[in-house]
């Protein structure tokens, strides 16, 4: 991810920690353990055929999403891709076939839809929010820097300085402005302590009465497969039009998070 300045101003935040960087092969045993926990994930709360949109990451396409649009087609929900290939940045290509998606998808289903961006795919869905509140239902970020500012380094700086050239200036802008609204509709911020491509810092959200955090384990680059990120999604897609709360982890699964302070009330699991 870029060094680009979003929201409101804030101290210099440093790239992540080398050791965190060195360590995000570990990805690569976050999908075996995806794939152990198959019986388990297949019995996460399911859905009524409610539509979700999943953005890819910086560099990433279609394919790195397959996984979690797959698990939840099984649960029950109706996915779809971006289909704008490799996330490259803010392209004038990639903003404009954004929203075209959006709206397309939204005509198709003609109800409002669940946007999950992993990294870069977040603040893309959350610009989707803003732009288009009665089209999205919520936006679900997995590790996305929501609040970098310029000069904030990241373990992808060299690759999206590479890439800039591509960029389109105006929407750089629109993405990455510091004065953004507060997203209109409820939002979830899923990030790891230990995310080495970008500071887990940059990737939380202002906290309202719509808006959380939800820290998991894991790498940057095992999000999308992460079981624990499963269940926050699943639990987030699960809950009525109408009615948002909190996220809370059921019982048997609070051993799968880090120590956070959880919202009080009655867990919503059954």
């Amino acid at each position: 991810m870029s060094n680009t300045a979003t929201q409101t101003p804030q101290r210099s935040i440093p790239a992540p920690n080398r050791l965190w960087t060195l360590m995000e092969a570990r990805a690569s045993t976050e999908f075996a353990q995806w794939r152990l926990a198959k019986p388990i994930l297949d019995r996460l709360p399911a859905g009524e055929g409610q539509p979700v949109l999943v953005l890819p990451g910086f560099t990433a396409d279609d394919r790195s999403t397959f996984e979690l649009r797959r698990l939840l087609r099984r649960l029950g929900y109706r996915t779809y891709g971006w289909k704008l290939g490799n996330n490259v940045g803010p392209t004038k290509r990639i903003a404009e076939g954004l929203d075209a998606r959006l709206l397309e998808v939204a005509a198709k289903e003609e109800r409002p839809i669940t946007i999950v961006g992993w990294s870069l795919g977040g603040i893309f869905a959350r610009h989707l929010g803003r732009t288009y509140p009665d089209e999205v239902r919520q936006v679900i970020t997995l590790g996305s820097p929501i609040r970098m500012q310029q000069g904030d380094p990241s373990a992808a700086s060299a690759m999206w300085d590479s890439l800039s050239r591509f960029h389109d200036g105006v929407k750089v802008a629109e993405y990455f402005a510091q004065d953004r609204p507060t997203l209109p509709v409820p939002t979830t911020a899923v990030f790891t302590r230990t995310d080495g491509v970008v500071h887990w810092r940059h990737c939380r959200t202002a906290r309202d009465e719509q808006a959380e955090n939800v820290e998991v384990w894991g790498s940057h680059c095992g999000l999308g497969f992460n079981p624990s990120v499963a269940l926050v999604v699943a639990d987030r897609l699960s809950q009525p039009d109408d009615r948002w709360t909190p996220f809370r982890p059921p019982l048997w699964a609070i051993g799968a998070f880090p120590p956070q302070r959880w919202p009080v009330g009655p867990l919503r699991h059954t």
